[in-house]
């Protein structure tokens, strides 16, 4: 199988994401109760936790992306990149900043995590192998 640059980049891309929620994680487990309450601990261990499933699934799905033409996948791959960040990372704003300023940015994320997922199933569904 050959994979190609675009998925090589997403792969990069989720390497980075899947380093950073195993440090978040870390730390909301380890240092995050010294000066955060039990909610805001709990909030970066799910945006943690959703980072790091998502960093496997955009693995996953790039290196679908090389075994099957199909542009919903593609789109999906920045669907999950984007959900990600804006999820995850609207939360751990939300926890070390202590602004509310990007609340409305976690329901996107979500929003955009949930289209991903769907287009890899339309994708799978209705999509022949390259």
């Amino acid at each position: 199988m050959l994979i190609t640059k675009q998925s090589r980049c997403f792969i990069a891309i989720a390497a980075l994401l899947g380093a950073t929620a195993v440090m978040f994680g870390a730390y909301a487990s380890h240092g995050l109760s010294t000066w955060a309450s039990t909610a805001q601990v709990s909030q970066v261990q799910v945006a943690a936790q959703y980072q790091l499933f998502h960093a496997i699934a955009l693995i996953v799905i790039s290196l679908l992306s090389s075994m099957f033409t199909s542009r919903l996948l593609i789109i999906s791959l920045y669907c999950f990149t984007l959900g990600t960040v804006c999820f995850s990372g609207s939360l751990y704003y939300l926890v070390f900043l202590g602004s509310k300023l990007l609340v409305l940015v976690t329901p996107l994320g979500g929003l955009l995590l949930i289209l991903a997922w769907l287009f890899v199933a339309i994708a799978m569904l209705f999509t022949q192998r390259k």
